[in-house]
């Protein structure tokens, strides 16, 4: 995977074993915690990205993080 240009960040794209691409448009408060993260571990954003989507309890995370906002914002549940 290549490291992106900070130009390139605004519409920072994910390439997967070169078959599968995902554009992601993110806020900089957002971008900055990423580059944040990212850079206490030694990787690129992109890398932390990927690897944070690849571990074994994000999905877990993911729905319980959907869960609270939907409480948050009193929608009812999607399913």
């Amino acid at each position: 995977m290549r490291k992106v240009t900070p130009n390139e960040l605004e519409g920072l794209t994910l390439l997967a074993m070169g078959s599968t691409v995902l554009s992601l448009r993110v806020d900089g408060e957002l971008l900055d915690r990423l580059r944040q993260h990212a850079a206490k571990r030694g990787m690129s954003v992109q890398d932390y990205v990927v690897r944070t989507l690849i571990r074994d309890d994000f999905d877990e995370r993911f729905k319980t993080a959907v869960d609270e906002t939907q409480k948050f914002y009193g929608a009812e549940e999607v399913t």
